[in-house]
């Protein structure tokens, strides 16, 4: 017999002349229905005891104006086309005179917080929420604030919240992933904003491009048709046999590892995502309170997945950054249109469930609109608002937070956060302490030192809590 040794294959080759979709990529451990007891999305305890187990975050990508929606400022009619007297603030561009804003407020709920008429769904559940007026940021510029708010870092390289929690908490149902993004194609700077970074790649978000209703299409290439499951059972006892060879002889492979686990919930996610993804399965009277469109989708996902058991939705309003409204502040009434319902819908939902009380909701964009006009050269209609990250608006609910609430305040035009001020750090730091984590303590090993969502920073925010 020869002795001759077989050419070596990559893992990459082998992977590609073995597989035909996600629908035979797994383990043979899970084909036997057991559950991987080393999977690192398995549930892990928290630091303390939570208020919420799960976390919906709305983003509305572009930064809404505050001072048009949820940051009433009846002063801004009274100095309308007049000079901020608080003096220049940086902001991206040139902007003029004060601007009041072309929508009207009134008082909702019982809690009577001044909400914009664009807003009206929003204002119908707004005793449920706590309205943060005093939100600041770092610099006025898109995609580092993006990564402020998503990543907790103004630059790339580091992990998006979602990210942090899975790898802090686990998820409740392994056969879905613990994260998932849904987003109608990508907003600004993309993929980055939900990355796992130096954190194994099994806490990564998993991104769903929500144009689709019909799961199928929705979450393409899950199922394998050419082969059966005592097929798939048989290629993936040789994969898991090729895998442990491989890791005896070149010692751990975190890549290979996450890999690995990408294909388990792929295999699982065979059956259980076709459930869960399809809308179909709601009643029409759910659907209509939803309304129509891919963010109303996305929301009410959001409610099936939450309920399912995954630990992190995220749900962007749209490509690119549809809010950024330099030109015409009137569009806000168009996004407000299509997003509104839905927003309301899913608070009204959850509410009605049973699952607000241990779900967080988070609403709002990267920043804010300032309360002057922009008059750049390129803007041809001298009726839109410039980035503002010294003030803005962020609305939280559900999990521990303090309902029919209206929490801190800018100045008296809406610039610039003065009464308790909660920067995004702040934010972060409470969302985790909600969740039953420490800021300080959720730390990863990196490069020769100890990585943290809010960096060497945050605060907790006590009186937003319960």
């Amino acid at each position: 017999m020869s002795t001759e040794r077989l050419p070596l294959v990559s893992r990459r080759d082998l992977l590609r002349m073995t597989g035909a979709g996600f629908g035979m990529l797994g383990l043979a451990p899970l084909l036997a229905e057991q559950t991987p007891a080393a999977s690192p999305l398995a549930p892990k305890p928290s630091h303390f005891a939570p208020k919420a187990k799960r976390i919906i975050h709305l983003f509305l990508n572009g930064a809404p104006s505050h001072v048009d929606s949820f940051d009433y400022k009846p002063k801004l009619a009274e100095y309308n086309g007049k000079p901020y007297p608080g003096g220049n603030l940086r902001t991206e561009r040139k902007t003029g005179s004060l601007m009041q804003s072309p929508f009207e407020f009134k008082p909702r709920g019982e809690s009577g917080i001044p909400i914009s008429e664009i807003f009206p769904e929003v204002g119908s559940v707004i005793d449920h929420c706590c309205v943060i007026n005093s939100m600041y940021t770092d610099v006025p510029f898109h995609e580092p604030s993006l990564f402020m708010f998503n990543c907790g870092q103004r630059l790339a390289g580091h992990p998006s919240m979602g990210a942090w929690l899975t790898y802090g908490l686990g998820t409740e149902n392994q056969n879905l992933p613990g994260y998932v993004v849904l987003c109608p194609g990508y907003p600004v700077v993309g993929p980055q904003l939900w990355t796992s970074a130096y954190l194994p790649g099994a806490y990564q978000g998993a991104y769903v491009r929500n144009t689709e209703r019909d799961p199928e299409k929705l979450v393409p290439f899950l199922k394998n048709p050419s082969t059966t499951p005592e097929q798939q059972k048989r290629q993936m006892a040789l994969l898991e046999g090729l895998n442990e060879a491989h890791l005896e002889r070149t010692g751990p492979a975190p890549e290979l590892e996450s890999q690995i686990h990408s294909m388990e919930v792929a295999y699982r996610m065979q059956v259980e995502a076709m459930d869960a993804f399809d809308l179909r399965r709601e009643s029409e009277a759910t659907r209509a309170d939803y309304g129509e469109g891919d963010f109303a989708a996305g929301c009410l996902l959001a409610r099936r997945l939450v309920e399912r058991g995954v630990r992190v939705v995220q749900v962007y309003y749209g490509n690119s950054q549809p809010w950024d409204t330099h030109d015409d502040i009137l569009r806000m009434r168009e996004l407000a249109g299509d997003s509104d319902k839905p927003i309301g819908a899913l608070i009204r939902d959850l509410h009605q469930r049973g699952l607000l009380d241990d779900t967080l909701v988070v609403i709002g964009g990267e920043f804010g609109r300032t309360p002057t006009v922009e008059v750049s050269g390129r803007i041809k209609v001298q009726a839109g608002r410039d980035h503002n990250s010294h003030g803005f608006t962020t609305i939280v609910a559900g999990g521990g937070i303090k309902p029919g609430l209206r929490y801190g305040a800018t100045d008296d035009f809406g610039f610039k956060a003065e009464v308790d001020r909660v920067h995004v750090h702040d934010l972060h730091t409470t969302l985790l302490h909600l969740l039953g984590l420490d800021h300080k303590r959720l730390t990863y090993r990196h490069s020769g030192r100890d990585f943290r969502l809010t960096d060497v920073h945050g605060e907790l925010v006590p009186g937003i809590l319960a």
